[in-house]
């Protein structure tokens, strides 16, 4: 690689945060000169990102090497197949919280464009690092951010549930922390890379101490990607965030998996810990499958769809094999982008509501208060163009975090499970995953056409709610993204399976990393 297409694999990680800088310096006051330097930030790195994707298809995966320093001993980034296209998820779904909070809440509080370009910094960085301690210095970048993310627009319900989100994940980067410098006390080394060849190597009196440092890590990453019970933070936080906030959030729980994945896989081969893995995902799904049937709020529901998509990710990947990890890596994209929308959509649908109408619908509903018909006896009801548009949109999101045909959260599942069954004999957790998928979905189409239903239909006397252009084109930017990965299944799994290839097969990958410069 020469010039410019060298520097692209740093580009994800430079450019919000040369953005997320420069914004701290511009006066708050001025609205527009932040917005229009965040959206222009936020689209420049959504195209580096498009190109990193179609950069590492190619044979061998672009490696950069900070400081021209050869690893093992320099910081080095990787842009691989899996590792480019979570970057081109994340800077997707900056881009659209970026433009939905134009409308109000990029003024809800001070530096909030500045916070969502350190959070994608973050994010990039961890998909693209080669090694354990910077993947917790962006964890902790991105972390740092989504702290003040949450807390973004006040509210005691939003401070609360901030407060718990700040001190599970303190707890678990102090794990992630103390696990690092066990493993690089026995290893001498943090590059992963260089891990996956000393850790056979490493003397059986030490390999207590490896191990523990190793079970820290995958406690830390765990509680970051929302296993059962590590995961109970997950809902109220994001039910009580800012809509653009917690779309930007949908991705977060996946960066814990991510580093599952690539961790587990990379440095020990992902033989230790698969059913530990598969148990803990169909627990993960059980766990999502019940809080969304027994959520009243939209945004809880919303929350625990993200729950029951790490769920089946951590199943997928704990029973194994390529095609059901290529299929999980597929899904990821899926329920991501389809959770996200939700997101956006919550706080549109929740305008056309009254405070108090859920206790009002319920009292006219014990008592008998029921309308025949409107105060001017008409037969039928207007449904204005909000309405309507809002209507289609949240079907559609509710098919998206269903899972149903056509859509690809549908041709994922099915994919998942073609792979787990395929397998002579079926082991009883990939039956059990098939139960719990089918149950997971039917539990969040029941859940989402009843809220559905009290927001579009059970209340005629509703607010008709004001919807601005720019809060609607994020979310038919998201809708439109998923109907892509549905149009273009067969490329896009194909590259999916590849990926999961790489993963699973490393040997590539740490000659690529150890080769450079």
């Amino acid at each position: 690689m020469n010039g410019l297409v060298e520097h692209l694999v740093v580009a994800p990680v430079a450019i919000p945060l040369a953005c997320g800088a420069v914004m701290l310096l511009v006066n708050e006051r001025r609205h527009a000169v932040k917005a229009a330097l965040s959206l222009s930030g936020a689209l420049l790195l959504v195209l580096v990102a498009a190109a990193l994707v179609s950069r590492a298809d190619a044979p061998l995966a672009p490696v950069y090497a900070l400081g021209d320093w050869p690893a093992p001993f320099g910081i080095v980034l990787v842009a691989d197949r899996l590792s480019a296209a979570m970057v081109l998820l994340a800077s997707l779904l900056g881009f659209a919280a970026l433009a939905f909070s134009l409308a109000r809440w990029d003024r809800a509080g001070a530096h909030f464009h500045s916070l969502v370009h350190f959070l994608l910094a973050g994010l990039c960085g961890a998909f693209l690092t080669g090694d354990l301690f910077n993947l917790f210095v962006f964890f902790e970048l991105l972390l740092a951010a989504s702290y003040g993310l949450a807390l973004h627009g006040s509210g005691p319900r939003r401070v609360r549930a901030s407060l718990h989100y700040v001190t599970v994940n303190l707890a678990a980067s102090l794990l992630f922390l103390v696990g690092v410098s066990l493993m690089y006390g026995v290893a001498g080394t943090l590059n992963m890379a260089d891990l996956a060849l000393r850790v056979p190597q490493v003397a059986t009196s030490d390999r207590a101490l490896l191990e523990i440092g190793a079970a820290m890590l995958g406690i830390a990453f765990l509680t970051k990607a929302a296993m059962w019970p590590l995961g109970f933070w997950l809902a109220p936080t994001y039910g009580a965030a800012a809509a653009p906030c917690a779309a930007l959030f949908s991705i977060l729980s996946k960066v814990g998996i991510y580093a599952i994945v690539r961790v587990w896989l990379v440095v020990f081969g992902g033989e230790p810990g698969a059913q530990f893995l598969a148990i803990g995902g169909l627990a993960t799904l059980a766990y999502g499958t019940l809080g969304m049937v027994s959520s009243q709020d939209l945004s809880r529901m919303a929350s625990f769809s993200l729950v029951i998509s790490s769920g089946t990710l951590l199943a997928a990947c704990g029973l194994g094999g390529t095609l059901a990890t290529g299929a999980a890596i597929y899904y990821l994209f899926a329920s991501t982008l389809g959770v996200a929308a939700l997101f956006l959509l919550v706080e549109l649908v929740d305008r056309t509501r009254r405070p108090g109408a859920d206790i009002l619908a319920v009292t006219a509903d014990a008592f008998g208060l029921t309308e025949e018909s409107d105060a001017h006896g008409e037969e039928g009801v207007a449904i204005p163009a909000a309405m309507a548009v809002l209507g289609i949109a949240f079907a559609a999101a509710t098919l998206l975090v269903a899972g149903l045909p056509p859509l690809p959260g549908f041709v994922a599942k099915f994919a998942i499970l073609a792979a787990v069954l395929d397998t002579q004999p079926i082991a009883p957790a990939a039956w059990a995953l098939l139960a719990l998928l089918m149950l997971s979905g039917f539990a969040a189409v029941i859940a989402l056409a009843r809220a559905g239903v009290r927001a579009f239909w059970a209340m005629p006397e509703g607010i008709v709610p004001r919807v601005r252009v720019i809060e609607m084109l994020p979310v038919g930017g998201l809708l439109a993204a998923c109907l892509a990965l549905t149009l273009a299944a067969a490329p896009a799994m194909r590259y999916m399976q590849d990926a999961a290839r790489t993963v699973l097969a490393p040997r590539g990958y740490i000659q690529e990393v150890l080769r450079a410069p």
